[in-house]
C-alpha cells in the first residue's frame, strides 16, 4: 500500500498536496506534506497553489479548506465517513431557532456569534453573515477578545467546554456563561432549557456540544495519575470538562501541547488529555531524550471518525486522480461558501 501510494504521488507531482491532522493515524499521516491542528493546516490550506488538497482530517475541516481554496482547486476528502460528532451537535436549523428564540426575548442586538472550528461550513456562514467568525483552540482567547470589542454577549458553539474554559481564563465567572440547550422543550418563558432572567444575565451562551474524546478525560483521572506518577506534569487541550482544565498544570491546543512537550527537559513525565494517536507519536518522538509521555486515562478512546481514513482510502483517492478522476469531492454551495468564507476570514485575521 505505501508503494501504490509513493508512486501515485510521484505521478501527481505538484498538482496535489496531503494535508494530514494531527490525531491521523501514523500510516496515514507520514505522507502529509502539511500536519498541524485544524488552524494550522487551514492556513496551509489557504495559500497553497496546488490542484488537489487531499485532507486527511474529517468532513468540516475539507469543507474549509474548499471555502478558503481558490476556484480551480478541488478538496478530496478519501473517506466520506470521517466527520465529527461535536459537529453534528449543532445543526443550522437548531442554531437558525436558537437565533429567533433569542431575537424574540431582545438578546440578539449586541450579540456576536462565534462557532469553534469544527462545525459545519453552513454554521460558519450563520456567524459570518451575522458579524461573528470562526475560532479554534489556538485563537479562541482572541476571538473572544474580538467579539467584546463589538459587542455584549457571545453566543459560543458547538463546544461548551472550549467557550467555558476560555471565557473563565478571561475572568468571567461560572454563572455568567449559561448553556443553551437545542433539545430542550420550549415551554412558556424556558427557552433553550433556560429562564429569560438566567440568559439576560449571560456574557457566553455556550452550545450543548462536546467533543466525544476529550469529555471522556474526569477529575479522577488527574488524581490518580498522580498519586501513581508524583511529579508529572498534567497537560489537557480546552475541550476537556472545566473541572479536570482547573486541576491540570496547563492546558493548550494540539500545537501548544506539542510545544510544552518540545520545550520541556529532558526526563520530563507528562499526563496528556487528548487523542492518543498524537500522545504515543510523542512518547516515541521525546523517548530518546527521556521523557515519560502518557495518557491521562488509559482507557480513553481514539478519535474514531478520524480513524476512517485508511491508506486504503488515501491510495484510492491517489490512484483515481492519477486517471483523471475525482473522487470524493468536497465543495461547498456558493451562498454558503461566501459567508463562510468572511467568517474564515476575520478568523485568520485576528492574532492568536
Amino acid at each position: 500500500m505505501d508503494a501504490r501510494i509513493a508512486a501515485a504521488r510521484q505521478k501527481l507531482g505538484a498538482t496535489t498536496i496531503i494535508l494530514g491532522h494531527h490525531y491521523q493515524r501514523d500510516e496515514v499521516i507520514r505522507f502529509a506534506d502539511f500536519t498541524g491542528d485544524s488552524y494550522k493546516l487551514s492556513k496551509a490550506a489557504a495559500e497553497t497553489s496546488a490542484r488537489y488538497l487531499i485532507f486527511c482530517g474529517v468532513h468540516f475541516m475539507a469543507e474549509s479548506a474548499d471555502v478558503l481554496g481558490s476556484d480551480d482547486q478541488q478538496v478530496i476528502l478519501p473517506d466520506l465517513n470521517a466527520g465529527c460528532s461535536m459537529a453534528d451537535m449543532a445543526e443550522i436549523s437548531q442554531v437558525e431557532a436558537c437565533w429567533e428564540a433569542l431575537e424574540k426575548l431582545g438578546l440578539t442586538e449586541g450579540l456576536v456569534p462565534l462557532t469553534y472550528m469544527n462545525s459545519t461550513a453552513a454554521i460558519k456562514a450563520f456567524c459570518g453573515e451575522r458579524g461573528g467568525l470562526v475560532c479554534t483552540s489556538s485563537n479562541a482567547r482572541a476571538a473572544f477578545e474580538w467579539a467584546f470589542q463589538r459587542g455584549k454577549r457571545i453566543l459560543f458553539l458547538p463546544d461548551q467546554h472550549l467557550g467555558r474554559n476560555t471565557g473563565y481564563a478571561m475572568g468571567i465567572p461560572l454563572n455568567e456563561m449559561t448553556v443553551w440547550d437545542p433539545w430542550a422543550v420550549q415551554i412558556g418563558p424556558n427557552q433553550g432549557g433556560q429562564t429569560r432572567q438566567a440568559l439576560e444575565a449571560s456574557r457566553v451562551l455556550l452550545w450543548k456540544g462536546h467533543c466525544s474524546v476529550h469529555q471522556r478525560f474526569l477529575p479522577s483521572h488527574v488524581d490518580q495519575v498522580r498519586a501513581k506518577y508524583p511529579g508529572i506534569q498534567v497537560i489537557v487541550h480546552p475541550e476537556c470538562r472545566w473541572e479536570v482544565c482547573q486541576k491540570a498544570d496547563a492546558l493548550g491546543s494540539t500545537e501548544r501541547l506539542i510545544e510544552l512537550v518540545e520545550n520541556s527537559p529532558a526526563g520530563q513525565a507528562f499526563a496528556i488529555g487528548t487523542e492518543i494517536h498524537l500522545i504515543n507519536r510523542l512518547a516515541r518522538r521525546f523517548a530518546d531524550k527521556g521523557k515519560k509521555i502518557i495518557t491521562l486515562d488509559d482507557t480513553g478512546c481514539l478519535c474514531t471518525t478520524m480513524y476512517r481514513i485508511s491508506p486504503q482510502h488515501l491510495a484510492w483517492a491517489l490512484e483515481n486522480l492519477v486517471e483523471g478522476r475525482v473522487v470524493n469531492q468536497i465543495k461547498v454551495r456558493r451562498n454558503v461558501k461566501h459567508w463562510a468564507k468572511v467568517a474564515l476570514d476575520r478568523m485568520l485575521e485576528i492574532k492568536g
